[in-house]
């Protein structure tokens, strides 16, 4: 990826996020929403936006069909802020990486947890050998 494509990747993020936290009025996107990436194709006429929501399943389906249905408003906007010749079209898909995070940790302190309640000298796994 060029330094360019970087460079416009993050300033859509940005200019994405700042737009949807002052000018947007969706009901379906008035959760905790965060763009956490935008990755655009090398021609730059297309975006993935990645958003994270949270909230349950029924949420998340909502904040992306808010987002779909304002990215027409988006790229005009995105066009009025932004020196580029091209506002790629934008394609809003869930970003589920915080949640994952979120999982390890539980089942990391769990693991610590566990590793807490035994007595000094036992292991977890018994001595089987044959």
């Amino acid at each position: 990826m060029t330094r360019r494509t970087l460079r416009i990747n993050e300033l859509l993020r940005r200019e994405i996020s700042q737009l949807l936290s002052q000018q947007i009025r969706d009901p379906r996107l008035s959760g905790l929403l965060s763009i956490t990436q935008a990755d655009t194709s090398p021609d730059l006429r297309y975006a993935t936006v990645s958003v994270s929501v949270m909230g349950n399943r029924e949420d998340k389906e909502a904040a992306i069909r808010g987002l779909t249905s304002a990215s027409g408003f988006l790229r005009k906007e995105l066009y009025l802020r932004l020196a580029l010749r091209h506002v790629p079209q934008l394609k809003f898909v869930l970003d589920d990486s915080m949640e994952h995070a979120q999982h390890m940790l539980q089942l990391m302190d769990s693991l610590v947890d566990e590793g807490a309640s035994l007595e000094p000298g036992q292991s977890h796994t018994s001595d089987k050998t044959g």
